[in-house]
């Protein structure tokens, strides 16, 4: 365990109430499950981020940037790490750059992506609407390069801020980015601060001025159609697994496998969206692996297709 007294008192001191100490995930996982970080950190300010992340650098400690918790699974028995929330600290969303046919708008990766869309619509700019109903927070989009059927964060990334290993500031371009199904790539390996131990401190986005009655009664169709179609009263990480190619979508498949409503403990396969794995009651995060387990190997039996988690699960 990484955490003595000397350690536990030092981040007291320096952070106050912005550190907590064994808190419950499933207070900040869309999924409501998930057992205890031994440490959950809400730097309030980027200085109070970079003396955060300098001292659990130098102390070796294991570290996980949270997003907006909705496309993570944190095990029941918890995770004997410091779990970092940006909600507080990059939060800003400012125009940069004009131009006639585009605009860049910057972003910091605590900002709430349905915030971003909104930000948008209101000055009157094509080219977030495809994110609209996708949850969580800028960074962790990124990291995902989130998506819809419509368009994904890369069609319109400019760059990204991000903070190296030696404490570095970079700026790195879309030119210097190669997009995936849902991942990024740059330099040495994919944008994944538990690999790679970098942290995405902002992005920008290269928009176009448009006409804003016409991109508002767009998003108000995208938003009703995504409400028609997806359990978004229930908690959810949204869809659970990757589409197994550009032509397949998991969705189809496992309904075609007749999973929908298969349930384990409080987990349940909706019957609404069949690649929504939902909580109706006090789910475990035992219950959703078991049941997501239990969907691949009803969906690799019948049809010979391996099911990927597109959701992160976290564990020691």
């Amino acid at each position: 365990m990484f955490l003595d007294t000397y350690k536990k008192e030092w981040l007291l001191s320096r952070f106050g109430e912005a550190v907590k100490f064994d808190e419950p995930m499933s207070m900040h996982t869309s999924f409501r499950v998930g057992g205890p970080a031994k440490v959950f950190a809400r730097p309030e300010s980027f200085d109070d981020l970079l003396l955060l992340v300098s001292w659990i650098r130098e102390n070796k400690i294991p570290y996980f940037v949270l997003g907006g918790g909705t496309n993570l699974l944190v095990k029941d028995k918890g995770v004997d790490a410091v779990l970092i929330s940006l909600g507080d600290c990059l939060k800003k969303i400012s125009i940069g750059e004009t131009g006639k046919s585009r605009v860049i708008v910057n972003a910091g990766a605590g900002v709430e992506t349905r915030s971003l869309c909104s930000f948008a619509i209101k000055n009157s700019l094509e080219g977030m609407n495809f994110a609209l109903g996708i949850p969580g927070t800028i960074g962790g989009g990124i990291v995902m390069n989130a998506g819809t059927a419509i368009g994904s964060i890369a069609h319109v990334l400019h760059g990204v801020s991000i903070l190296g290993q030696r404490g570095e500031v970079k700026t790195i371009p879309a030119k210097d980015i190669k997009s995936g199904y849902r991942g990024l790539t740059f330099l040495r390996g994919r944008i994944d601060s538990s690999v790679e131990k970098i942290i995405i401190l902002a992005a920008s986005f290269s928009l176009a001025p448009g006409n804003h009655a016409k991109i508002k009664d767009e998003a108000g169709m995208i938003i009703a159609r995504r409400k028609k179609k997806q359990p978004t009263d229930l908690p959810s990480a949204g869809c659970f697994f990757k589409n197994p190619g550009p032509d397949t979508s998991a969705a189809r498949i496992i309904d075609q496998a007749g999973l929908k409503g298969l349930k384990k403990g409080g987990a349940m396969v909706s019957p609404k969206h069949a690649n929504f794995i939902i909580n109706i009651n006090n789910a475990s995060a035992a219950d959703i692996l078991a049941l997501s387990k239990d969907v691949q190997d009803r969906v690799e039996n019948r049809f010979n297709i391996k099911l990927v988690p597109e959701v992160i699960i976290v564990e020691e």
